[in-house]
């Protein structure tokens, strides 16, 4: 069977090489890197079989990107914890949303305005729009890139409609069909960064509820959440433009 690799990290300014990669169903660190060829040199290689490969593998390579635990514990916050981070972070809040729907939605009555009326009503004294407008006010800087599917489902056209009033108080919403989303590798994760430093993994179970919120601070980790941040960015477009191409498709 083949390995499920998920790209870890590299410190090539221009080709990639060398790099890491990690096994996501064993955990072992996949080291990809320049040939050690000359005989001169595999013959000062201690316990080397036939069937071994030596690569060279710069140390700053090791120190920023290897692991830094042989397990890693996840480290989890309630929900108060969670929302004094939109409360103190100093820069950025970004999150990437690749559920079909979320519980949370469902239950609002926000939700069954939309089902049935075609339209999202708000209530702009909501603890999150008095929050996220101050932010944004203060020159900080909230989005989010969310992933529906062709055709959307009643929760992603609920959303896609309620984004307005997001974008009322400075939310960047964009979008992503699910098949672009794919193409570009994008995890089936959802997540918030604060400010490029801290991942907030939030982790669901078969109805959409959310179970567990963890915290990734290990600078590797948190970059690579970024580099995914950065991919869903380049592919999304605004929510005007999304909308459109959903009113298109009929």
């Amino acid at each position: 069977m083949a390995r499920q690799l998920r790209f870890t990290g590299t410190d090539s300014k221009v080709d990639g090489c060398p790099a890491l990669h990690t096994d996501e169903g064993t955990g072992d660190v996949i080291v990809q890197g320049a040939p050690v060829t000359a005989p001169e040199d595999l013959a000062q290689l201690q316990h080397f079989g036939p069937e071994d490969a030596a690569v060279v593998v710069p140390r700053e390579l090791l120190v920023t990107w290897g692991p830094k635990e042989m397990e890693r514990v996840p480290e989890l916050v309630d929900r108060a914890t969670f929302r004094r981070l939109f409360e103190t972070f100093e820069h950025t809040a970004w999150r990437l949303e690749t559920r079909r729907g979320y519980a949370s939605d469902r239950e609002d009555p926000d939700f069954r305005a939309f089902l049935a009326t075609g339209s999202s009503p708000c209530d702009p004294d909501e603890p999150w729009f008095v929050n996220i407008k101050a932010q944004t006010e203060a020159g900080r800087t909230v989005g989010r890139v969310r992933v529906a599917d062709s055709p959307p489902t009643a929760e992603q056209r609920f959303l896609l409609d309620y984004a307005r009033h997001n974008a009322a108080v400075g939310e960047d919403i964009r979008y992503l069909w699910r098949e672009d989303a794919h193409r570009a590798a994008l995890p089936a994760e959802d997540f918030w960064i604060f400010d490029s430093r801290l991942v907030a993994v939030l982790h669901f179970d078969e109805a959409d509820t959310i179970t567990d919120i963890e915290l990734i601070t290990e600078p590797a980790e948190v970059v690579r959440y970024c580099i995914v941040r950065d991919a869903a960015m380049h592919h999304a477009v605004s929510r005007d433009e999304f909308a459109a191409q959903v009113a298109a498709a009929g």
